[in-house]
């Protein structure tokens, strides 16, 4: 039986309207802690570096299955407002950008390689968007820990520039990364808890699956 060309059109009208901030399996706001986490190492072999590459959901399901990675907490960086909420996030006035900080041990994966994880998993060109999601809270932004990440992140940014491998220029912010301010709960391992939501499908799942066929041999 054919499909009525009228309910494709449709379906696919509504496919292409979800996005991190109207997607219907966010939960109500639950308060945090009032506490941000201020912890730069697990211990003195891991690095700690703060990404911002659109909703914070991907991010942390890429990064989850990078090898080297030993933990990655979705969270509010860049901004104005203390101990941000959800909800405050989602107007677009607090400043601060939707991120995951990643700990990584770079004797198993460099800080170069996962740069190079960060900008072939999202659009660095956009200003303020990535997809469906629009907004200063989805901008590609590196919040660095150390001098020396912020040098080789510039490094990298000029060197991928001058490849030519975007038709636009790298607009992704660099910044110290100030105070990071954890997800509420719900927002903790989103796609592992939720991987059968619309969002985690349409959006998030396609972006995992090039992630896996570009690195695959970087999987854990």
């Amino acid at each position: 039986m054919k499909t009525k060309p009228f309910s494709f059109f449709f379906l696919l009208a509504t496919l292409l309207a979800f996005s991190c901030a109207q997607s219907q399996e966010r939960k109500p706001e639950v308060k945090k802690s009032s506490q941000p986490d201020k912890t730069q190492k697990i211990n003195s072999n891991m690095e700690v570096i703060t990404l911002g590459a659109g909703c914070f959901w991907c991010i942390e399901s890429i990064f989850q299955n990078l090898k080297g990675v030993e933990k990655v907490v979705s969270g509010y960086s860049g901004g104005q407002t203390s101990n941000p909420t959800y909800k405050e996030i989602c107007t677009g006035t607090t400043g601060h950008a939707e991120v995951a900080e990643i700990t990584f041990d770079p004797s198993v994966v460099t800080f170069e390689e996962v740069l190079e994880v960060f900008f072939k998993t999202h659009d660095p060109t956009t200003m303020n968007r990535q997809g469906n999601d629009v907004g200063t809270q989805y901008r590609s932004a590196i919040f660095y820990h150390t001098d020396a990440q912020k040098e080789k992140s510039l490094t990298i940014i000029k060197s991928v520039n001058a490849s030519g491998a975007y038709e636009k220029p790298i607009i992704t912010e660099v910044s110290p990364v100030g105070v990071f301010y954890p997800a509420e709960d719900y927002h903790q391992n989103y796609f592992n808890l939720n991987g059968n939501q619309p969002y985690c499908q349409y959006v998030i799942q396609p972006k995992l699956d090039k992630f896996k066929k570009v690195f695959h041999d970087k999987l854990k």
